[in-house]
């Protein structure tokens, strides 16, 4: 095998995001969960003899030295592998989003990797390979929605069963993203983060999102915790508070709004998918983004996004 075409490395929502301490190191505890969600970059993979690790930027340029060129190396070296590789990304996923965009082109790199150089790692020893070099990559080698912890390494697959409805991987999502981005960095040290949100457990969320399923809206666990990020990316927003216009855009079209990580992306609860209605779906999926699209700014992006049951790699790295 030479070449792997056209991956995907889909994006993630946080529901919710709560900073419940800080470690002695200086990292931030955090407690959040991870929705996977449609909106995907696309990276192809073409094996090299001569060991170098190349990126090919399909659409606008990338840092110089991104995630996925650090995960490719730190894998090449940790398996002392001669080979290389030609990295293709077709870019679809907004950077300084807070959606995860360049951790999950990390995880799908090492994934790849992993069955292009014939290596057979299993994915533990991926995710401890990749958690030095981003919080949230172990959450995409994972391959589940998942309740997360930690500074994002301690992973739980969100428990649900049938007869609790609609779960918030079967719902419709709409994320728009300001023209801002908002320094990760900034965001944690702004005299605006709460750093002591008292601790949750699972049960806390999975309450939340069933009692969610049994109001008229069913607003797929939106009503759960918030996000202690988002005052501080408010207050640093240069634009104007456009994250404020976004949340404010959103809740007045759908009743519900947030944001996702360290921003500047914000997303609300669309509705529920049908699976009886396929074609239904895809239409109603199609207008309200037309819908969505023409009330932001031209500088802005927006999608209605589809929750994924897991990641579309998932078993790459079952056994």
């Amino acid at each position: 095998m030479r070449a792997l075409h056209d991956l995907p490395a889909p994006a993630k929502l946080n529901l919710f995001l709560h900073v419940v301490g800080r470690r002695a190191d200086g990292y931030h505890l955090l407690q959040s969960v991870f929705l996977l969600i449609d909106w995907c970059d696309r990276l192809s993979f073409e094996r090299r003899d001569d060991g170098l690790v190349r990126r090919h930027d399909l659409g606008a340029a990338l840092p110089a030295d991104d995630l996925c060129l650090r995960a490719a190396r730190a894998l090449q070296q940790a398996a002392q592998v001669s080979q290389g590789v030609d990295i293709h990304i077709d870019k679809q996923v907004p950077w300084g989003a807070g959606m995860g965009g360049g951790s999950s082109d990390a995880a799908t790199t090492l994934i790849a990797l992993n069955r292009l150089w014939k290596l057979g790692w299993p994915r533990q020893r991926l995710i401890e390979l990749a958690t030095p070099l981003g919080a949230d990559i172990p959450f995409f080698l994972g391959g589940h929605n998942a309740w997360v912890e930690g500074i994002g390494e301690q992973l739980t697959p969100l428990p649900w069963q049938d007869d609790w409805g609609a779960a918030p991987w079967d719902a419709r999502w709409a994320v728009i993203k300001p023209s801002c981005s908002i320094p990760t960095q900034a965001i944690f040290r702004s005299p605006h983060l709460a750093r002591d949100t008292k601790p949750a457990i699972v049960a806390d969320f999975l309450a939340a999102a069933r009692a969610d399923n049994q109001t008229a809206t069913g607003r797929a666990a939106t009503s759960f915790g918030r996000n202690d990020l988002q005052p501080c990316a408010v207050a640093l927003d240069p634009e104007g508070s456009e994250v404020t216009q976004a949340l404010e855009l959103l809740d007045k079209r759908y009743g519900n709004s947030r944001m996702t990580g360290s921003g500047s992306a914000v997303f609300a609860f669309a509705g529920h998918r049908d699976p009886a209605d396929l074609a239904g779906d895809a239409l109603t999926k199609r207008s309200d983004a037309a819908a969505l699209a023409a009330s932001i700014p031209a500088s802005w992006s927006a999608r209605i996004c589809s929750g994924l049951r897991h990641h579309p790699l998932v078993h790459w790295t079952d056994g």
